[in-house]
């Protein structure tokens, strides 16, 4: 006698069992990142899926107190990729592979755009503000239409494309390493510019960020115009006259756009005007400037205001 448990369902095969605990959907090997594909595989899959052309996104300077913010985006073809073996994480790379690395990027990227954000704007409009829109503007800028985007660390909405956030982007997806690159090497470039004017805070070694060596220089010599006073050590180390006439604008108090909480920026003073916070300020950098700039083989200074750098400057 058959129980059943054993017969054969009456209309077709039995069913499959079920998944395994805690697998709620089917796996689609054919979409799924493989952990030995390398810094392609996300591009590689995406590709697949028919999301192409993927963009990454990144960013340099957040965490400095002094110079610019600097954002890029990039967009990389997957066979590209495996013939670029020096691309990285931008923190990983000695300065020497990462201007290799970066010379490479800008040969093979099929795309790419360099926003410059100045501290003035930062400290006028709140360092996340900046970031978000930075990015925002990054991808806007570029002139093919990319079907996916891939971000660092926090998801950044109004990119009028699908995206995904990945943590710790830049070490493991090419295209959003591509873009740290860019940033990171433009960002370095200007503070080694800006070492040449105010050459006391040693900016062409710590790039504008807090180490002992920067704190002891704005101790005895005080901020300098591309110091950001949204950062309490930079008002602190600011004169009575100078504190006075600083206004800061604190980063906006939504929950549902601040998702990077694992690196917080310095406290900063309330919010003065929410609208002030929230608005995107247009870029007033200099056309002419720029193009010099270009044309020189450097990416705009972005001491102050804001700037772009395109692919086809």
């Amino acid at each position: 006698m058959t129980r059943d448990c054993d017969a054969p369902a009456a209309n077709g095969p039995a069913p499959s069992a079920p998944p395994a605990t805690g697998q709620l959907y089917p796996r689609y090997p054919g979409y799924t990142p493989r952990r030995d594909g390398g810094l392609a595989a996300y591009e590689t899959v995406l590709a697949r899926a028919g999301f192409t052309p993927v963009a990454g996104i990144d960013e340099a300077g957040r965490g400095a107190c002094a110079g610019p913010l600097v954002v890029a985006a990039v967009v990389l073809e997957p066979a590209s990729i495996r013939r670029m073996p020096g691309l990285a994480d931008s923190k990983l790379l000695s300065p020497q592979a990462r201007e290799d690395a970066y010379a490479e990027v800008l040969r093979r990227a099929v795309d790419w755009h360099v926003v410059v954000i100045g501290s003035d704007v930062i400290d006028a409009t709140g360092l996340h503000v900046c970031n978000v829109s930075g990015m925002r503007r990054a991808f806007a800028g570029l002139r093919s239409k990319p079907g996916y985007v891939l971000t660092d660390g926090f998801p950044v909405r109004g990119l009028g494309a699908p995206a995904l956030a990945v943590w710790k982007g830049d070490r493991v997806t090419a295209s959003v390493a591509a873009a740290s690159i860019l940033a990171k090497v433009s960002r370095d470039r200007m503070m080694r510019d800006l070492h040449e004017r105010y050459p006391q805070y040693g900016f062409d070694r710590h790039k504008g960020y807090v180490t002992d060596e920067h704190v002891r220089a704005l101790e005895q010599h005080g901020p300098c115009p591309v110091h950001r006073y949204s950062f309490v050590n930079v008002v602190a180390a600011a004169g009575p006259s100078d504190r006075a006439t600083v206004t800061t604008v604190a980063d906006p108090a939504d929950p549902t756009d601040r998702t990077d909480w694992a690196d917080p920026d310095p406290p900063r003073p309330e919010v003065a005007d929410q609208e002030v916070a929230d608005q995107e300020v247009a870029a007033v950098g200099s056309v002419e400037v720029i193009e010099a700039l270009v044309a020189s083989g450097l990416s705009p200074a972005g001491a102050s205001g804001q700037n772009e750098r395109r692919m086809d400057s």
